[in-house]
C-alpha cells in the first residue's frame, strides 16, 4: 500500500487523532449493512422496524427482529481493522474512536475510548424509568419488561426519526475539531450529522483521509481518499507506523 508523502508526515507528527467508522469496517466481519445489496432492510422496509412508533405498535415484533440481529452480531469478530484501531490508542498522544456501529465489535477487539453515536445493541433500557436492562435472554422473542417498573424494554439503539445523544455528538464534534489528523473509516458518508465530521475536522485544518472501498459523496472535499478494505489499510497502516516511530 503506497500512502501519500502528505499524508504519512502528518499522521507522524500529529499527537490528536480521530477515527470514525461506519459499517463498512464491521462488514468485513459479516455484519449485514443497510443499504448493501442483500443486506437488513432488503426483506422490511426501516419503518416496519426502527423506529419507536413501529416498536409501540407491535413490540414482540421489532423485539424478535432485534434478538436475530443479536443473534447474527454475536457470532461474528473482530476483523483486523477493528484490531489496528485497538493499536492505534497507543501509539498517539491523544486518539478518539468515534463510531456509528451498533455492534460493540470496538470494545471487543480492545478498544477503550469509542465514542458511540448510535447506541449499542447489546444495551438495553426501560422506556418508562430509563433503567438499563442487564444481562437478558437472546431467546426471549417476546419483548421484556421492567423488573422496577413493568415498562417495556428496549434495544438502546437510535432509531429513525430520533436524536443521536447529544454529550456523544458534542464530544465527537469537539474531537474532529481538535484533530490533527481525522480518518474516515468505511462508512458512505450518507447519514447525518456523522458525515460532517470530517469535513468539520477539514474546515478547523485537520488532515482528513478517508479509507473506504469506493470514493464517497464527500471524497472531493477531503485531503485524500485510500480505496481498499479497512482491515488491510490499517493493518498495514498500524505496522508501518510502529516500523517508522520516528
Amino acid at each position: 500500500m503506497n500512502f501519500s508523502e502528505s499524508f504519512i508526515r502528518r499522521l507522524k507528527a500529529a499527537e490528536n487523532v480521530t477515527v470514525l467508522t461506519g459499517a463498512g469496517v464491521s462488514a468485513e466481519s459479516g455484519v449485514p449493512t443497510f443499504r448493501d445489496p442483500g443486506g437488513i432492510w432488503e426483506k422490511f422496509k426501516p419503518e416496519q422496524l426502527a423506529n419507536f412508533e413501529a416498536f409501540m405498535r407491535d413490540p414482540d415484533f421489532v423485539w424478535n427482529w432485534y434478538q436475530h440481529r443479536r443473534e447474527i452480531m454475536r457470532d461474528v469478530k473482530p476483523n483486523a481493522g477493528h484490531f489496528a484501531l485497538a493499536e492505534m490508542e497507543s501509539i498517539f498522544r491523544n486518539f478518539n474512536l468515534i463510531t456509528q456501529n451498533i455492534d460493540n465489535l470496538h470494545f471487543r477487539a480492545g478498544s477503550k475510548k469509542v465514542t458511540e453515536l448510535h447506541g449499542n445493541i447489546e444495551r438495553n433500557f426501560c422506556i418508562s424509568c430509563r433503567k438499563f436492562a442487564e444481562e437478558i435472554d437472546i431467546t426471549e422473542k417476546k419483548v421484556l419488561k421492567c423488573e422496577s417498573c413493568g415498562g417495556l424494554i428496549r434495544p438502546d439503539v437510535v432509531w429513525f426519526g430520533e436524536m443521536l445523544p447529544m454529550q456523544a455528538l458534542q464530544f465527537s464534534e469537539q474531537c474532529a475539531s481538535n484533530s490533527d489528523v481525522f480518518l474516515s473509516v468505511g462508512t458512505s458518508a450518507e447519514v447525518y450529522p456523522a458525515a460532517m465530521l470530517p469535513i468539520i475536522a477539514k474546515k478547523a485544518g485537520a488532515y482528513v483521509a478517508e479509507i473506504n472501498l469506493n470514493p464517497t459523496a464527500i471524497s472531493w472535499e477531503l485531503n485524500e481518499t485510500i480505496c481498499g478494505k479497512s482491515g488491510e489499510v490499517l493493518s498495514e497502516l498500524v505496522n508501518y507506523l510502529k516500523e517508522n516511530k520516528n
